[in-house]
């Protein structure tokens, strides 16, 4: 009897085996699938450097030849007209990592939110590496390189640890960054990448950082680039100080070069070249005098190119882009939804809309308050100061201490820098509004504001800036409390006592300014 009741559920049971032969099969399948999704899912890197304007021979820089870079661009795509948001580099930060402007977040003052002052990200906001690590991607920032630092220097115990630059105005965890570089990922695992170069900052502010970072260039590039061969722009008189600073420069951007050219060795060594996605862009533009800090092309012209799968090789694109874009088009890239809050764009979807224009602000650095705004449409830049009757060079312990300020100021007090310096650098007032035709005057030096002939364009520009800041919600200028919170939590880490005196000293300038509606 039992016999037969076995052998009339036999039957039955071959078919439950059958059926869970056939979902295991489908798991099977199934997780084949995601895993060779997984594995075509790009990695991402970001390669970002500080203080440097588009001084590479892709975008026509004659002095210096810098092959790996142009190798890029020759393989991806290169943007003529990328800039920054922000010309400063914590707040560019603050803003490419969130895809957003950093007036909107409130992380719009340079080295802010760190001390008593916190801030916070809106409800909702994550940042970018966040985004990714959520998405099964490994996050690193760091230098890209095994041996070598973000300042091309050879890796200390003490560095070998540590993240690459971080200075984000707002609160953050440090586990949005699994490492400082991705050799530590699982087998397979695709990542993100922020590869951190010192830029222009490589050659340092003194006579002393010049000799240091001339044997530097000797080592890893060969002979500097010759001071001779160097076009500043007319409103730098042709000193033999600020034509050396202009040539190590250039030789910044030439090591720079040769850190892109090991980063891409290294890739194409494991591998790992074909499948991904590299973006290569500056924070801001050359440190100078009307660079670094300001809204002309000097400070937010950068050089952005994109090379990797699925990217038009050798292609050129002239359409007006903002750093805050790289955010949406990296996770674009990597399958993963683009948040309804940012407000950059992937501007390399294939239904992407050209901009009308794009949008800029300066606000306080340090302890130089200031606030400026500016929107660049095709053919115009609209620049508004909210403190035109303070000087153009406002005190600032930052731009004081390097050589080249200390110049400048130096030669306006002798002999002069000439008419067209004097007038741009050393005006005791600024302009409410400048109005420039920045694509034929190059150096923004034509000042159209007051030309009857462009009165429209001057108040159409304004209309836009006035938009603009109501629709991202501007945050403006900080209160006189969170100031001083805010300086005296930087001045702790000033060490040397003249220079802090110096800080403490131009902190009661601008307080004394406000004071009296300046």
């Amino acid at each position: 009897m039992q016999q037969a009741r076995a052998e009339k559920s036999l039957p039955k049971m071959r078919q439950f085996i059958r059926i869970q032969l056939s979902l295991l099969a489908f798991c099977f399948s199934l997780f084949s699938l995601l895993q060779a999704e997984a594995a075509e899912r790009p990695n991402v890197i970001w390669i970002v450097v500080d203080d440097m304007s588009p001084n590479f021979s892709c975008y026509g820089e004659t002095a210096i030849q810098t092959p790996h870079v142009d190798r890029l661009a020759a393989e991806g795509v290169r943007f003529t007209r990328a800039y920054a948001t922000s010309p400063v580099c914590s707040t560019f930060r603050s803003a490419l990592i969130t895809g957003m402007y950093q007036t909107t977040t409130g992380t719009h003052h340079h080295r802010s939110g760190r001390g008593a002052h916190r801030i916070t990200l809106p409800r909702g906001v994550k940042p970018v590496p966040q985004l990714f690590q959520e998405a099964g991607y490994y996050t690193c920032i760091g230098s890209g390189l095994l041996d070598l630092d973000y300042r091309s220097q050879p890796f200390s115990d003490r560095s070998r640890e540590r993240l690459g630059k971080t200075d984000y105005n707002f609160d953050w965890k440090r586990s949005i960054y699994d490492d400082n570089d991705w050799s530590g990922r699982r087998s397979g695992q695709p990542f993100f990448m922020q590869v951190q170069l010192h830029g222009g900052k490589l050659r340092g502010a003194s006579v002393e950082a010049y000799a240091a970072f001339e044997q530097q260039v000797a080592e890893l590039v060969g002979e500097g680039a010759d001071s001779g061969e160097v076009l500043l722009p007319p409103y730098y008189p042709a000193d033999r100080i600020l034509l050396e600073d202009w040539a190590l420069y250039l030789d910044s951007v030439r090591v720079t070069d040769n850190h892109v050219g090991r980063v891409l060795e290294r890739l194409e060594t494991e591998g790992l070249l074909e499948n991904t996605l590299i973006v290569f862009f500056t924070d801001h533009g050359i440190s100078h005098a009307r660079g670094k800090q300001f809204l002309y092309d000097e400070g937010t012209h950068i050089p952005l190119v994109i090379c990797g799968p699925h990217v038009q090789a050798g292609y050129v694109r002239n359409d007006l882009v903002e750093h805050i874009d790289v955010a949406a088009l990296s996770l674009a890239a990597a399958g993963i939804s683009v948040p309804g809050w940012m407000q950059g764009h992937n501007i390399l979807a294939k239904d992407f809309q050209p901009k009308h224009a794009v949008f800029a602000a300066r606000d306080r650095c340090g302890e130089a308050v200031d606030r400026i705004r500016s929107v660049r449409s095709e053919d115009f830049l609209y620049i508004r100061n909210f403190f035109p009757n303070r000087p153009h060079l406002m005190p600032s312990n930052y731009k004081d201490s390097k050589l080249i300020l200390q110049r400048l100021r130096e030669i306006h007090a002798t002999e002069g820098i000439g008419d067209i310096g004097e007038d741009l650098l050393f005006s005791k007032v600024r302009p409410a509004e400048e109005l420039y035709l920045y694509r034929q005057d190059k150096w923004q030096i034509y000042n159209l504001a007051e030309n009857k002939e462009y009165a429209d364009e001057l108040f159409r520009h304004g209309q836009l800036l006035d938009e603009w800041i109501r629709r991202t919600n501007d945050r403006g200028a900080e209160s006189d409390d969170v100031y001083v919170l805010e300086t005296e939590d930087q001045m702790k880490s000033i060490k040397n006592e003249a220079s802090r005196r110096a800080y403490r000293a131009n902190v009661e300038t601008y307080r004394r300014w406000a004071r009296e509606g300046m």
